[in-house]
């Protein structure tokens, strides 16, 4: 029986061990797959904030590819703008001469190069004042109704539908209406 007793507690202990390493295991795995849920993590918010970098960055880009179109139409606008006042100085005459017809032809052109990249000329002679599109700058007496464009100072433009630069107009106060109405 010594010898069976003798074995017992080396079993016992042999089964401890193993139990014991078996815990180490089981707790050592538990701890890598602990550190590989926490390098997920790390690894999905890294990509997450990549991606929102790329598209901030394409966002960013196209932004100012737009504020830069939008400056250089502007400037084209003001030399459309003064084209429009040489024709308008020239007399018919002077319109049916080769060299007219050449600067009418440029100014055309000139207005379609604009359109295609989205560039409008804003409409505002006659119309109601809307000042999302026009800029007063002053107030005249005239045969149409009171805030009412009855000039354009300088004209206005939008681009994609926004509005690249405002009429700069005159705006009817009515006053012929009135004065005609108490006249009588």
């Amino acid at each position: 029986m010594n010898k069976k007793t003798q074995k017992e507690p080396e079993n016992n202990k042999d089964i401890q061990v193993e139990e014991v390493i078996e815990e180490q295991k089981t707790d050592k795995i538990q701890e890598l797959e602990q550190e590989i849920a926490e390098w997920k993590d790390k690894y999905l918010r890294c990509m997450a904030e990549f991606e929102n970098f790329r598209k901030r960055s394409i966002a960013e880009k196209a932004d100012w590819i737009r504020l830069a179109t939008q400056k250089f139409a502007l400037e084209i606008c003001d030399v459309l703008d003064n084209f429009e006042r040489a024709i308008l100085q020239g007399s018919e005459e002077e319109k049916s001469t080769p060299f007219g017809k050449g600067v009418l032809m440029i100014e055309q052109q000139l207005r379609k190069a604009l359109e295609r990249e989205g560039v409008r000329k804003i409409e505002a002679l006659g119309q109601p004042f809307n000042p999302e599109f026009h800029d007063a700058l002053a107030h005249i007496p005239s045969d149409l109704e009171n805030n009412t464009v009855a000039a354009i100072i300088q004209n206005g433009y939008t681009m994609h539908d926004k509005v690249l630069r405002p009429v700069r107009v005159a705006v009817s106060n009515g006053s012929k209406i009135n004065n005609e109405s108490q006249e009588e």
